[in-house]
């Protein structure tokens, strides 16, 4: 009897549901109602049964016909959950060069704090370099949260 629990479990079609992966599924289907992808009366059936689904699969179901995403966007991490090496040269050249403009500022005694300007354009820069890689990646980005599986 354990042994068919343990299977059950390790399966993806035995996979609960959370709040948050319903949520998103029920936002999904909202969008397509907005569009005009579904009906009204087809939305409210389908949300219904969205929030009445207690299994991962029976999720799946509901979204498998309409476009876009099924699990929420790519995140900016590469394979393997690894922030891509690039982007991780990146942010090590501007936090040493930003380390550099603050040990300046404070050992030439300046009356204002002149590193902010260039500190400002490296991480601008930064912040570009990893948007792009999220759109490269089809992502909704490393600041906007995405639901996990």
């Amino acid at each position: 009897m354990n042994e068919n629990r343990d299977n059950q479990t390790t399966t993806t079609e035995g996979v609960r549901a959370s709040d948050a992966e319903r949520e998103r599924v029920a936002k999904m289907v909202g969008d397509a109602a907005g569009e005009g992808r579904l009906t009204l009366d087809e939305a409210e059936e389908r949300l219904a049964r969205i929030y009445a689904a207690r299994f991962r699969h029976e999720l799946d179901t509901h979204v498998a016909d309409l476009p876009g995403e099924r699990r929420g966007g790519a995140p900016i991490r590469g394979p393997g959950g690894r922030i891509p090496n690039r982007l991780r040269i990146h942010a090590a050249i501007v936090l040493v060069l930003s380390i550099v403009l603050i040990v300046r500022w404070a050992t030439l005694g300046a009356p204002f704090f002149f590193p902010v300007f260039p500190i400002f354009f490296l991480v601008a820069g930064l912040v570009i370099h990893a948007r792009v890689l999220s759109w490269r990646r089809g992502g909704a980005g490393p600041w906007r949260p995405t639901a996990t599986d």
